[in-house]
């Protein structure tokens, strides 16, 4: 997907609607920004400002990867002015919600221009039409922090087509929240550096830390699903394999997210030493602490495994 589609018919009333006048004065209708999850919602609020608000398309909590819409969705869609997505096949949902919702608006990809990491499929997943031997590309970019900086850059571009009034205070926000993420790229090295090299090890529910590990110098064990997506099941096979991986290994720790069924993570932590970590936020912020904002779910995510590994 390119960094964002505009449909001509549209495009120049979008900036005449938008031109010379803030979101916010008397006598104008405040442009409608709709992001897919919250933690893009929270990046995007970043970059927005006061100027705009943006809103999350999915509820606090909700898995991307097993989302079902509602029809409100639709609704929500058809209303908006300007749409933001990871990209990288990570909403497998939205496809049937615009051929819904029709109209036209301006879709933003974040990650375009970061070539995403690629491994091969290990599982049927139903959702995304992956099956064993297939190229699979990793979708959980935002698990490093330098990345999102090009995730800044893209909001900025597709905001300022929006509202080009705005170029400016955009630009002087983006800047400004971009050298917040280095600040906690540093924190993040900071802290993990506790942890004896020998110990960076990860084992996870799904593969969704592989962008983190390859930053922070962690090695990826295994995962519970061999797969990007939670939407899947492991075979008797690759459980007994992720057993042996981490005995041989000496992985000290599961991570899973909040939404994660613990069932299977517990079953291996008892044919294992490994505790399970099951309160991490990788696809959701939550609604006030501990990850309110995606520069707390960071910062809380990173405390959880420093502690379990060092």
């Amino acid at each position: 997907m390119n960094r964002f589609f505009i449909m001509l018919t549209i495009f120049p009333l979008v900036l005449t609607a938008c031109g010379g006048t803030p979101a916010s004065s008397a006598g104008t209708v405040d442009p409608v920004i709709l992001a897919s999850t919250t933690f893009l919602a929270d990046i995007a609020q970043n970059v927005a400002g006061e100027r705009v608000e943006v809103e999350s398309l999915l509820p606090f909590g909700a898995e991307p990867h097993s989302y079902q819409p509602i029809p409100q969705d639709v609704t929500r869609i058809a209303e908006s002015d300007l749409l933001i997505l990871n990209g990288v096949e990570y909403e497998v949902f939205i496809e049937a919600l615009l051929e819904n919702a029709g109209g036209e608006r301006i879709i933003v990809t974040a990650s375009d221009g970061i070539a995403p990491r690629q491994t091969e499929a290990h599982a049927e997943d139903g959702e995304s039409g992956e099956s064993a031997g297939d190229e699979a590309s990793d979708p959980h970019l935002w698990l490093d922090p330098n990345l999102v900086v090009t995730y800044v850059e893209n909001i900025r571009e597709g905001l300022t087509h929006l509202d080009p009034d705005g170029a400016a205070e955009f630009k002087s926000n983006a800047d400004a929240y971009a050298a917040e993420l280095q600040a906690l790229d540093a924190w993040i090295a900071e802290q993990v550096s506790q942890i004896p090299a020998e110990q960076k090890l990860l084992v996870t529910n799904h593969e969704a830390l592989g962008y983190f590990a390859e930053r922070y110098g962690f090695e990826v064990v295994g995962t519970v699903i061999e797969s990007f997506s939670s939407d899947a099941s492991p075979s008797a096979q690759q459980m007994a394999s992720l057993i042996d991986q981490i005995k041989a290994s000496g992985a000290r720790a599961i991570f899973l997210d909040a939404s994660d069924n613990p069932t299977l993570a517990e079953q291996i932590a008892a044919e294992t030493d490994a505790q399970v970590v099951t309160d991490l936020h990788l696809e959701s912020l939550t609604d006030g602490p501990p990850a309110a904002t995606y520069l707390e779910m960071m910062k809380y995510n990173v405390t959880l495994i420093v502690e379990a590994l060092k």
